[in-house]
């Protein structure tokens, strides 16, 4: 199979909200009051955990057919240790996340060892669940500066 370039751009509306925009979509992003944003929508952190428990659930409705399992409800929550300390800059402590849990509930007459070995594909699978585990590069590319046109002083 051949791989395919994703894309997503994230721009700074005001304060801390931010869009983020694919190709076909977009979301908001902002940050708690606590932590000076507006509060207006997950923080990025807690659309990490998201993406993670969504792309678990998807991963589970596309193999669920051709695995044999039948549910009539699946549920992931998700759960992250995180220090805020780390992205003020503490030394020693990490701006990401210590350790991440899902939970899988599951609605289904399925036998406990089937689900197991079914949910243990979905985690296989999971593309998101791979780039939070594994350590995928991040490279920054040079920047791309603008700068603001001359204003006529009058």
């Amino acid at each position: 199979m051949e791989t395919h370039v994703f894309r997503a751009t994230a721009t700074l509306q005001q304060q801390t909200l931010v869009e983020a925009a694919t190709e076909r979509h977009k979301v908001i992003v902002d940050e708690p009051e606590s932590l000076g944003g507006t509060d207006l929508a997950m923080n990025p952190v807690e659309l990490v955990l998201s993406a993670l428990g969504a792309c678990q659930a998807i991963v589970a409705q596309l193999f669920a057919r051709t695995q044999g399992v039948r549910y009539e409800k699946l549920q992931v929550e998700v759960e992250g240790d995180l220090n805020v300390g780390g992205m003020a800059g503490n030394p020693g402590v990490r701006p990401g996340f210590r350790e991440v849990r899902y939970t899988v509930h599951i609605t289904t007459d399925e036998p406990q060892h089937k689900i197991d070995e079914f949910l243990a594909l979905v985690a296989q699978r999971c593309p998101v669940g791979d780039i939070i585990a594994n350590a995928t590069p991040v490279r920054a590319l040079q920047p791309r500066i603008t700068r603001p046109a001359d204003k006529d002083v009058a």
